[in-house]
């Protein structure tokens, strides 16, 4: 029996109960949380943030955390309950998805200006894996939409729209189970909602609101809720648009949204794989983060546009990947949603695979370079 056929029957033996929470691990997925720091402090007044800083969302605390690439961390500011995903605009606003809201941060000031309350109801604010409220943001070419996913606990999840000018939700979408990553057409047409439980990308008309539903399972969907074998986060491809999904370090899922179709491409890291991001040039990376039952441990994958792989081994688990606006260097969080976080980044050099840690926050997920 193969290791992707032996980790789908282990799985379906799992309690209903188990099954019922969700996502990539089973009994003591939250047994790591960290419990929230204290909320921090922003950084001086007058003292603007140099660019190339690196901003985190610390999802085991309720701040969002300043890097310098080479120092560390430099400062941090409250933002609410277990932020997860961050998205920032050229005017320097960084939009954070935290468990309470919508939280606005200026990052050249380094402070909270505004937190958007979701219209979704979620339950009391939480901590963990499996905690309600945002997770995936993304913002509109423009800058005038965020567009965030919000995790509904036992249900649906929900595509909440804000208007940045206004600072409140003026609309509200039914997308997949747990939306872990969220993106945005390069025209800003459409918005693309990653359902981690439901297998599959919700497409989100700009105009319209209207959405349809694109099943991405390229190892099937036994296995349910408790399947190991979901979809994580997305980048939308320069040139044609397709979005690129990687599965397992084994398969790369290129879904047109146009049309629906799903073509499935080899990767070799074989390696559960999460966040995902590009380079300037059109590379893909992909963070590895450990071998479910078989296979390789953590990694970080640069595939070029031509499908050519180079796999950089890591040290630990990590979540998700910022690179550097030369295209040099990869930023790899450590915060990581499961089990084996650590509160740092892995610093890659991306030509010849040379890392180096950095400490950065509280268990880092989301990561943006400014």
């Amino acid at each position: 029996m193969s290791r992707r056929a032996r980790t789908r029957a282990l799985l379906a033996a799992v309690p209903a109960v188990l099954a019922l929470l969700g996502g990539c691990t089973t009994a003591g997925a939250e047994g790591g949380v960290t419990a929230p720091a204290p909320s921090g402090t922003a950084l001086p007044a007058g003292r603007p943030t140099p660019g190339g800083t690196l901003l985190v969302a610390d999802f085991g605390a309720d701040t969002v955390t300043f890097v310098d690439p080479l120092r560390g961390p430099v400062g941090s500011v409250a933002v609410g309950t277990a932020p997860y995903g961050l998205a920032v605009g050229p005017d320097g606003l960084a939009w954070v998805a935290t468990a309470e809201g919508v939280a606005v941060v200026d990052t050249l000031a380094r402070t909270r200006v505004a937190r958007i309350p979701y219209t979704t109801g979620t339950g009391p604010a939480g901590t963990g894996e499996y905690r309600g409220g945002g997770m995936g943001i993304a913002l509109s070419p423009d800058g005038s939409r965020a567009y965030v996913g919000v995790n509904v606990p036992g249900g649906r999840g929900v595509l909440e729209v804000v208007d940045t000018a206004a600072r409140r939700v003026t609309a509200t979408v039914p997308v997949g189970r747990r939306p872990f990553d969220v993106d945005v057409a390069r025209d800003g047409g459409e918005v693309y909602v990653t359902g981690h439980d439901s297998f599959d990308v919700t497409v989100v008309a700009a105009d319209t609101l209207a959405a349809r539903r694109i099943e991405v399972a390229p190892y099937g969907t036994a296995g349910g809720l408790g399947s190991w074998l979901k979809p994580h986060y997305a980048v939308v491809r320069p040139g044609d648009g397709r979005l690129l999904l990687p599965f397992e370090g084994e398969r790369l899922a290129v879904v047109d949204p146009r049309n629906g179709a799903v073509a499935v491409e080899p990767m070799t890291a074989d390696t559960h794989q999460h966040g995902a991001a590009l380079t300037p040039d059109g590379r893909l990376l992909v963070v590895g983060t450990g071998a479910v039952e078989e296979g390789e441990g953590p990694s970080l994958t640069v595939r070029s546009p031509g499908g050519d792989e180079r796999v950089y081994p890591l040290d630990g688990p990590h979540e998700d990947v910022a690179v550097s606006r030369d295209g040099r260097t990869a930023y790899v969080t450590g915060g990581y949603t499961r089990d084996g976080h650590w509160n740092g980044l892995t610093v890659v050099d991306l030509a010849d695979g040379t890392t180096r840690r950095l400490p950065a926050g509280t268990r880092p997920l989301g990561i943006a370079v400014l």
